[in-house]
């Protein structure tokens, strides 16, 4: 089986935060040489963030190398994104880097996912990110006994600055362990956890629509469950029309699928709500008198008994608008 190289042979025994002190074995590498890493999950630095990075690296340089693997004949950045973009802007030609070689995909992509959220917090990733993160960990803990040193040895990155005041950091040894762990660590419930691994499997488009607030959080996970063909479709839908989709809407669409009925214009007339919109008058009905007796004394006046379903009716609708309206702002994900 073939040994997995610890986060503390990638970074050195310590991770020093003074420029002077920096571990051995870095090399230099241009700038023109590093390409991203394939498919990167998470938003880059913009703005305020990304000006304030500009200007450290004016005055200080990169102090912490990036890691890198070697791709053909440029070199994979797996951490240090950011670093890299911010150093172009600053002028510089070449930035201290971590060749690693010998990553499995699964070892390279929790490189990626750990040291992006080594430098920011949890609740400050959009929701497509956050299910990056998950899944990542997911598959991690899914193998757990070979990789146990990789999570163990990631702690070691909690001396880089700031991140002790990270209330949401913690040693890796006790990280990863479970769902629930995850769960508790983040403030998710398992089944959260789950609706985020549905999140995952989203194509590109559709999660970003997610965190645009186009699709609601629920609504994204009834649409991961399309084939990628029809999730295609219904992006070009929404984008075509600047329509959103709500957890009615996803739910409609992924029965219609499994029903072999959806097609261009049955999913635009969903999306669109045409379909969803009153065609008449509801039909007149009587209620069982057995429901009646459950609930009311048989003497009791017919319009004392209606007024008391009226008012049970209005509380209940009230109740259902505020549960989808806090659905669709994505605050269940986040209990």
């Amino acid at each position: 089986m073939k040994k997995v190289e610890t986060f503390a042979s990638i970074f050195g025994e310590e991770h020093s935060e003074v420029p002077s002190e920096k571990t051995d074995g870095t090399t230099s590498l241009k700038l023109n040489d590093l390409i991203p890493f394939r498919n990167h999950p998470f938003k880059l630095y913009e703005g305020e963030r990304f000006n304030d990075m500009v200007e450290s690296i004016k005055n200080y340089g990169v102090i912490v190398p990036i890691v890198v693997r070697k791709m053909d004949d440029k070199y994979e950045i797996l951490s240090g994104h950011n670093r890299v973009n911010a150093a172009k802007e600053a002028g510089l030609t070449e930035v201290p880097t971590v060749i690693k070689e010998g990553l499995t995909e699964e070892e390279a992509t929790l490189i990626v996912t750990e040291t992006n959220l080594m430098q920011r917090s949890f609740s400050d990733l959009a929701y497509s990110e956050r299910a990056t993160v998950i899944a990542t960990r997911h598959t991690a803990m899914k193998k757990q006994g070979v990789r146990n040193d990789l999570l163990d040895e990631i702690e070691k990155l909690s001396k880089a600055p700031d991140l002790s005041a990270d209330s949401t950091f913690r040693p890796m040894g006790e990280k990863l362990r479970s769902d629930q762990n995850i769960g508790e660590e983040y403030g998710i419930s398992p089944r959260n956890i789950s609706r985020y691994l549905r999140i995952n499997e989203l194509n590109a488009p559709l999660k970003d629509l997610v965190d645009e607030g186009k699709i609601a959080m629920r609504a994204g996970v009834d649409l991961s469950y399309l084939s990628q063909e029809n999730q295609e479709m219904v992006e070009a839908i929404i984008s075509e029309n600047t329509f959103k989709v709500d957890m009615k809407k996803a739910t409609l669409l992924r029965k219609h699928e499994k029903e072999g009925n959806l097609n261009w214009n049955t999913a635009q007339k969903f999306i669109s709500g045409d379909m969803l919109k009153s065609t008449g008058k509801v039909k007149p009905f009587k209620l069982q008198p057995t429901i009646i007796s459950k609930y009311f004394n048989p003497n009791e006046d017919k319009k004392a008994i209606e007024k008391t379903i009226e008012k049970a009716l209005d509380f209940y609708f009230s109740q259902m608008k505020n549960q989808s309206h806090d659905i669709e702002e994505g605050e269940e994900m986040i209990e």
